[in-house]
């Protein structure tokens, strides 16, 4: 599906080392070489420059490698596509997962959604959370995937192009090291936030967050919000790492060994459910009621 240099050079580019490249790869370290020249002459570029560090990517290495993690993403998402359409079932729903989209709540309820539609199957689909991969799949739901699990609200799916049926209304929670001094507690009160920076998503992409958000400039300036653009575990290792809060969700509970997620004694909450798309197909759709129903119950 596309150039295997292209996964040479993805290697060696989060190594740092020819040597790390090719103990991942399970070929020679000159092995390595030869396709990263090789690649380097067929696109007239360079792409690492060699330092006292170790090998670092130049400029248009580094443009390169933003978008070959899309490309091969992208490819396997094509192959897999290929494969649910040899799916004979027409009753099989693809669930796809991944850190900030657990399909453990579909898990949990399966059981009982089949008791109203019997004949249906799930397959867990996984795949990596970025931005790219959220515009995509979130925007063609029913394609390769037909539902995912998350927080949501109208802004977010008017954005994405998608539709939602909610399940719950989670509580916002906060997320904290568990060598952060928070980290010993069991739940927090606004108070203990003083003196914290406290990540939470940029403004306008979810009113329930900018509610949250208002209520701590207008009455709780001492805490420090610091805004960032997307949940991925990038963000989950900067809260670790900086010493941050992250808001969060239970349902997050997994997506970090270090973290530990406690309850706020304030009154937020934010929409909890599937992502499916705006015109299901008869087998979604009937899939979607029998949860409805579950979660009715």
């Amino acid at each position: 599906m596309y150039n295997p240099q292209l996964e040479t050079f993805v290697s060696v580019a989060e190594s740092g080392s020819f040597n790390k490249a090719a103990e991942k790869l399970y070929i020679s370290p000159p092995a390595v070489i030869k396709q990263i020249n090789l690649l380097e002459e067929k696109l007239d570029l360079q792409l690492f420059v060699r330092t006292h560090r170790g090998l670092v990517l130049t400029r248009a290495g580094q443009s390169l490698y933003q978008d070959t993690k899309y490309i091969i993403q992208y490819c396997r998402n094509a192959v897999t596509r290929a494969k649910n359409a040899m799916q004979e079932s027409e009753n099989l729903i693809r669930i796809g997962t991944s850190p900030m989209t657990p399909a453990q709540v579909l898990v949990n309820l399966w059981p009982k959604v089949q008791e109203y539609c019997p004949n249906t199957k799930f397959q867990l689909i996984p795949f990596e959370n970025t931005p790219e991969n959220a515009r995509e799949i979130l925007g063609n739901l029913g394609q390769n995937i037909d539902v995912v699990a998350g927080i949501f609200d109208e802004t977010m799916l008017n954005l994405r192009k998608c539709a939602g049926l909610e399940i719950s209304r989670e509580p916002i929670c906060c997320a904290v090291s568990i060598h952060h001094r928070l980290g010993q507690k069991e739940s927090l009160t606004v108070q203990d936030l003083y003196g914290e920076s406290l990540m939470l998503m940029r403004r306008e992409w979810s009113h329930y967050v900018d509610l949250l958000r208002d209520d701590l400039w207008k009455n709780h300036p001492q805490i420090h919000i610091v805004d960032f653009d997307f949940y991925d575990v990038e963000a989950f290792n900067q809260c670790e790492n900086n010493n941050c809060v992250l808001m969060a969700i239970e349902n997050w509970r997994y997506v970090h060994p270090l973290l530990k997620i406690l309850p706020v004694d304030w009154n937020y909450t934010i929409p909890f459910g599937l992502l499916h798309s705006p015109e299901p197909s008869p087998a979604v759709r009937q899939f979607l009621n029998a949860v409805e129903r579950v979660a009715a119950r």
